[in-house]
């Protein structure tokens, strides 16, 4: 009698215990095959990308540039920049250009700029003329994301944000233009103007600035540090900017034309002595 309850008792439990198995587990035994894993997943995160920061020093002053050019058309084309024929100007006489042609002569200012003691049109060390305020220039660009010296002017990269490119081609149409203390903060169009006011000047020209800025108003203006693009530098006696690799100053400082009034010129060796601020995101 105790044998065969004994033997119920041991049979209930091995019929609970293949139970418990699971009839997956089963099935694959009775095919052959071993039973399927649960399938994980993984998770690949792909490294952020480094953030760009264009550089604010350099530690040579050269800026020459070999590559190509091309220009912004009104109507938004771009094209193969063909550089204007250059006038000569220790002579003044006009220069041959590389197509075998001869480049017009500058005409003789007018009687009633003469009398006011503004010609209408200023040539510089350079070359490069500007008539008595702000001159439309050629939008020029370049590939990558480092703006480039080209014949006195910068050309914008056009690996940049349009906002970039406009501050820019603002900065161009000074270019010429008499340092004036004061210039560009009475009104933005001035026949010259000072180092916060050519700041100023090229800030309002990409729509980031309503009013002209002083050089200890900059001081405190937009947000802490290098941006991304751009880096304003002040202090109670002067303002620069950075813009894509090339400065905007009126000072010739470690610059080798060492010219006077707006221009484009290299990056410093160092920024010392100088707050830092920047158009906010840029």
């Amino acid at each position: 009698m105790w044998v065969r309850t004994l033997s119920v008792i041991l049979c209930s439990l091995s019929i609970a215990a293949v139970d418990a198995v699971g009839a997956p587990t089963a099935l694959a035994g009775e095919a052959g095959g071993v039973a399927a894993a649960e399938p994980t997943t993984t998770t690949t995160t792909k490294p952020a990308a480094p953030l760009h920061l264009a550089p604010i020093t350099a530690k040579t002053p050269n800026i020459a540039y070999k590559g190509p050019v091309y220009e912004k058309t009104a109507t938004g084309e771009v094209v193969p920049y063909v550089a204007p024929a250059k006038v000569s100007t220790t002579t003044g006489t006009a220069a041959s250009n590389s197509a075998g042609g001869i480049a017009a002569a500058p005409s003789e200012p007018a009687a009633s700029d003469l009398a006011s003691g503004i010609p209408s049109e200023l040539t510089t060390g350079d070359g490069m003329t500007s008539a008595t305020g702000p001159t439309l220039r050629p939008e020029l660009l370049v590939p990558g994301t480092t703006a480039r010296f080209i014949d006195g002017l910068a050309a914008a990269p056009m690996g940049v944000p349009a906002v970039i490119q406009e501050i820019i081609w603002a900065g161009n149409e000074l270019i010429g233009l008499p340092y004036i203390y004061g210039g560009g903060h009475g009104s933005f169009i001035s026949p010259g103007y000072d180092c916060s006011g050519t700041v100023s000047f090229a800030l309002h020209g990409a729509s980031l600035l309503v009013t002209p800025e002083d050089s200890s108003e900059f001081e405190v203006w937009g947000s802490h540090g290098a941006g991304r693009w751009v880096a304003i530098f002040a202090n109670p006696g002067h303002a620069y900017m950075t813009v894509a690799g090339l400065r905007l100053d009126t000072s010739p400082a470690e610059d080798p034309a060492n010219l006077e009034g707006p221009r484009w010129r290299p990056l410093r060796q160092t920024n010392a002595g100088f707050t830092v601020r920047h158009p906010l995101g840029l």
